[in-house]
């Protein structure tokens, strides 16, 4: 369980993007928000355990065709047995209740990650038509996307990393959802309107700092999905949700990863 932990943490202090290798990882993060300390702070903490051995070195990578070289490492994939996301280049897909085409370039969310799967298992379960949702952090756009494909309306994503932002109108408008709206910003550019159904997939530290805010846009016996935290991070969430009002409805879980619901 190492290798997710480490991720987690790195994660924490502004890693945005993972790649896994037979013997480890590359963790990437944009040149100004990296810093050795930070790494060094993290390492100190898996060595003090005594039971693992990490070694890194770093580099800056010059600026590069990124849909080349993500186009030759993208598989398609099925999300909740229902939902077939695929990119562009890829043949369709009759097989399935629903098809999502994307292009993430350089955002997060293509349904390989864990918790992006455990998020759409989620939508696939609940009731969604005519609901207004609200996805923060949403990367590529794809969770507001099938949220929107299945029935909910309107349905807002949010995401303050630019490429994510404009990624997520790119695929918006390739998949002809015009009921979705995209905003780039943070939790606080939320403003008066109320949902239905929250969805945020964003890291611990972010989760913690904003939740207030989440539950401050949520409808009383709205739902919200959290996920982007590992199983070890349980208890934190929940009692930070519950102090705001939230009550615990259940929880999936997916090599270590976890999606919890709430109900307010």
């Amino acid at each position: 369980p190492w290798r997710e932990i480490l991720i987690a943490e790195l994660a924490d202090i502004g890693f945005d993007s993972f790649e896994d290798l037979p013997n480890g990882f590359k963790a990437y993060a944009f040149a100004g928000a990296f810093t050795i300390e930070a790494i060094s702070q993290v390492f100190t903490r898996f060595k003090e355990s005594g039971k693992v051995r990490i070694t890194f070195d770093h580099k800056v990578i010059k600026s590069s065709n990124w849909n080349q070289v993500w186009e030759s490492n993208f598989d398609p994939v099925v999300l909740a047995n229902k939902c077939y996301v695929r990119a562009p280049f890829h043949p369709p897909s009759e097989n399935f209740e629903m098809e999502i085409i994307i292009e993430p370039k350089m955002s997060f969310g293509t349904g390989h990650h864990e918790t992006t799967a455990l998020m759409a298992e989620w939508l696939f379960e609940t009731e969604l038509l005519n609901k207004s949702a609200l996805d923060m952090g949403c990367g590529t756009g794809l969770l507001a996307m099938i949220a929107a494909r299945r029935g909910a309306k309107p349905v807002f994503a949010v995401d303050n990393f630019i490429f994510a932002y404009e990624n997520t109108i790119e695929n918006v408008e390739r998949n002809n959802l015009s009921q979705i709206k995209v905003i780039n910003g943070d939790a606080c550019s939320l403003g008066k309107e109320l949902f239905d159904v929250i969805i945020v997939n964003i890291t611990k530290n972010v989760l913690l700092k904003d939740m207030e805010r989440y539950v401050a846009v949520l409808k009383t016996s709205g739902i919200i999905f959290l996920s982007g935290f590992l199983k070890k991070d349980r208890k934190e969430l929940i009692n930070c949700a519950e102090k705001f009002g939230l009550s615990f409805a259940g929880e999936k879980n997916k090599n270590g990863w976890l999606a919890l619901k709430f109900v307010r």
